[in-house]
């Protein structure tokens, strides 16, 4: 399997996905502004993708993706389907169980998650009808976890284009509807989340038909029960249980910072909503990518007992991570006020949230660096079954964010919440790789320091360039030339990126490496 190859798979797609939500949230920004009803909004879309998270591609995937990638290269096909279809039934019943407490409990889910909001019962409203979302999208996430063993990578990177279609339709012809009716307007987006759930499940079933591998769900007891004593099902739960705290833990700190931002005053829970968009663009494009390629390679490489394999896939996406994910940190930090003037500077979006998103958006920067190390190095303890120590990690870094909310937030307000999970996250990524360095799983590969003295230079000049373009230009005052502003943003990152890589060129980086098979 060529790694880059199977990467660049996954990044195209999440590029494309990454694309259409841009414009899904600039239509959010354009149409509803950042205010109290966006917060409303974000913070029930936030519960749903909060459970996604345990049930779908957090804690579940981590656990079951190795396993079905162990299984299939030890016991065969039959024996994967086997144990797809047990996981498939008990999944099933425990979602469906799940769903129905969270639409009856939303306002009790509601307030713990923002008991500031202006629009509590707005909010409680959005989330019964976006509740049953994490049905599908935890079905959605079984479905990836079996189509990536099978390497099939491109439909599972491709599907989350279909959510933000859905929204961008629900804005454009439903809210109208809607208001014509005299029904608020923003219900469209739980309507265009629901639908977009359903196509993306259902897109998966062609795909796993394909391969001989659709999950056949047991409806009747007897099948469940045999479902549930399938030895498969145990396993995954045990190693699932671990990883659903380590999960829970990374959710009860974004539980905790929307708590924090919904009595902040109106507009901070949008303003950190718009400013983690922009820092999950660089995090999908590498960072999830290279997660979902490495966790059933690695996972392949320890059944084989190949620890030297093992090691080097590690050691080529840490690389990767220095050679891509520094510079977008560089103008996340340098260049922060013309990708959020230029973006969503339209409509309801107004100068101030400009520069409250922009804050946020340069906290978030200073931890970017370790947000996508933390998708490489988990997956090293993840292919091992290990899920306890990343869990411990993940305890102690909460702790450790919520003391540095203590110090930040009476400071630097909403954007003190940003700056401590990126802080947060740079001290996981480094705990992360210093136990694998010290178990023995990880041994870094030659040239690294003389690596870094040549990637460092190009950064410092991409630096220089982004700042001197910042301030060079009236980003704001250009809002009524919305062309002009686009075209000047395309040839600064044209420029920055042909810039970059011409220096990286220069001092010697060869880009080639990374293309080598694994």
């Amino acid at each position: 399997m060529n790694l880059l190859k199977a990467a660049s798979t996954v990044s195209l797609w999440t590029l494309l996905s990454r694309v259409t939500g841009l414009v899904r949230d600039q239509l959010i920004a354009s149409h509803f502004g950042a205010g109290a009803l966006t917060d409303a909004f974000q913070v029930a879309f936030r519960i749903p993708n909060l459970l996604r998270r345990l049930f779908g591609e957090g804690a579940f995937s981590a656990a079951f993706v190795p396993i079905l990638a162990t299984t299939r290269a030890k016991e065969g096909d039959d024996a994967t389907r086997s144990l797809v279809d047990a996981v498939a039934t008990v999944l099933f019943w425990a979602l469906l169980a799940t769903c129905a407490v969270g639409v009856v409990g939303a306002p009790v889910i509601v307030w713990m998650f923002g008991a500031g909001l202006q629009e509590l019962d707005l909010a409680v409203v959005m989330t019964r009808w976006m509740f049953p979302y994490i049905g599908c999208m935890s079905l959605v996430a079984l479905s990836a976890g079996i189509l990536n063993t099978w390497r099939r990578f491109a439909l599972p990177a491709a599907t989350p284009v279909l959510l933000n279609l859905s929204m961008i339709g629900a804005m454009l012809l439903l809210a109208p509807w809607f208001k014509q009716r005299g029904i608020e307007p923003i219900h469209a987006l739980s309507a265009g989340v629901m639908i977009g759930g359903i196509l993306q499940l259902a897109i998966q079933i062609p795909a796993l038909r394909g391969i001989g591998c659709l999950p056949r769900i047991g409806f009747s007891p007897a099948a469940w029960r045999r479902a549930w004593h399938h030895p498969g099902v145990h396993r995954v739960l045990t190693q699932m249980g671990p990883a659903l705290l380590g999960v829970s833990v990374a959710q009860l700190s974004l539980l905790i910072n929307t708590q924090i931002a919904s009595h902040l005053g109106p507009g901070a829970v949008s303003w950190l909503f718009f400013a983690d968009r922009l820092m999950e663009f660089p995090t999908a494009l590498l960072g999830v990518a290279l997660s979902v390629v490495l966790i059933p390679g690695l996972s392949a490489r320890l059944a084989q007992n190949d620890d030297a394999g093992y090691s080097a896939q590690l050691d080529w996406g840490l690389r990767l991570v220095v050679l891509l994910a520094l510079p977008f940190a560089v103008a996340m930090g340098l260049f922060a006020k013309p990708l959020v003037a230029v973006l969503f500077h339209y409509g309801q979006f107004s100068p101030n949230a400009v520069e409250m998103t922009m804050r946020a958006l340069q906290g978030y920067g200073c931890g970017l660096m370790g947000i996508i190390g933390v998708k490489v190095l988990a997956p090293g303890f993840f292919a091992q079954q290990d899920m306890r120590t990343p869990v411990r990690i993940a305890v102690a870094v909460l702790v450790f964010t919520q003391l540095m909310n203590l110090a930040f937030v009476p400071w630097l307000g909403h954007a003190g919440l940003a700056l401590s999970i990126g802080l947060g996250a740079l001290v996981n990524a480094g705990w992360l790789l210093w136990g694998l360095r010290r178990q023995g799983h990880y041994r870094p590969g030659p040239g690294w320091f003389a690596f870094i003295a040549r990637v460092l230079p190009a950064n410092v000049l991409l630096g220089g360039g982004l700042f001197f373009a910042s301030t060079a230009l009236d980003w704001l005052g250009m809002q009524a030339q919305p062309g002009l502003r686009v075209a000047w943003l395309a040839g600064v990152i044209a420029a920055s990126v042909l810039g970059y890589f011409g220096v990286l060129r220069l001092s010697g980086v060869d880009l080639r490496q990374f293309a080598r098979r694994a």
